[in-house]
């Protein structure tokens, strides 16, 4: 669904926002003009001149309980994961399957990409709909391509993740934050899945989102950093008296790290509070990751 404001219009009843992916292995990320991350060197990275120091193994449970404590403080209504694809550094904090929201459209791509990126002009049209303006009506079209809640679950299963179940109503897909982290891997590791022209696509649609469905994960960003993306989804459950669930997964290329991360949360009164809780999230866990 389309949106036209900072952060969409509230009342919607879904939507959700992208910005990119890039790929690195080591030191600092480069960006080419297709979206993807380039490097060089041992690793498929150029070694940084000043490299951050990779996350302890201290550091990574003093992270583990902080982010415990504020899953504790909002009711457990909230799961983050998160995975360096450069030091290796990562954690999972809460089990609950969520709703996935519009999140899942990432899936669908990634699902229509895999064996074969040869897409007709119709589906790179949807595609790119889909992902850039987070259209719905192209998200169920491309959702019936892949052959819906079997293809789906097919395809989740290539990409390692375990604790997703698709639903033929695709927005109220259950999720879990690690699974979502397990898709981001899949999607940018350069031996996964997708094929080089289909990760390609997914990363340049996804650094084309329009502007004001970027929140979630980049709230996390430093200013220096050299790539952010993103994908959200929020949506109003009657089944939950009308409450919100909110999700943003995304990745962060920053010196000396690639941060790939994923934050769900549901049970919020407002659309604004489950994005502020997100953010809270997702900027607490890389502030203390890189302490």
């Amino acid at each position: 669904m389309k949106t036209t404001s900072r952060r969409g219009l509230f009342s919607l009843a879904a939507a959700f926002g992208v910005a990119g992916i890039a790929t690195a292995g080591a030191g600092v990320v480069t960006m080419r003009s297709d979206g993807v991350a380039g490097a060089t060197g041992p690793g498929s990275a150029r070694a940084s001149e000043r490299p951050t120091p990779s996350p302890t193994p201290d550091q990574v449970a003093k992270t583990k309980t902080v982010l415990e404590r504020f899953v504790r403080d909002n009711g457990g209504r909230v799961a983050i994961a998160l995975h360096d694809r450069v030091t290796g550094a990562a954690l999972s904090v809460g089990t609950r399957r969520f709703r996935t929201a519009s999140i899942v459209k990432v899936d669908i791509l990634a699902a229509l990409l895999l064996g074969d990126d040869t897409l007709t002009s119709t589906q790179r049209a949807q595609a790119t709909e889909m992902i850039t303006v987070s259209d719905n009506d192209a998200a169920s079209s491309l959702f019936r391509t892949v052959g819906g809640v079997s293809g789906l679950n097919k395809a989740n299963a290539t990409f390692g993740m375990k604790e997703t179940k698709a639903n033929s109503a695709w927005g109220i897909t259950t999720t879990t934050a690690a699974d979502q982290v397990r898709l981001l891997q899949s999607i940018t590791s350069d031996d996964g899945p997708l094929s080089t022209a289909g990760t390609k696509f997914v990363l340049r649609l996804m650094t084309e989102v329009v502007d004001e469905q970027r929140w979630g994960v980049p709230a996390a960003a430093p200013a220096k950093a050299s790539g952010v993306w993103v994908k959200n989804g929020w949506v109003q459950v009657s089944a939950d008296d009308n409450l919100w669930v909110v999700n943003s997964i995304g990745r962060i290329a920053e010196d000396g790290h690639d941060w790939l991360m994923a934050v769900l949360s549901d049970h919020h009164a407002t659309q604004e509070k489950g994005i502020e809780i997100v953010e809270q999230a997702a900027a607490t866990a890389l502030k203390s990751m890189r302490a």
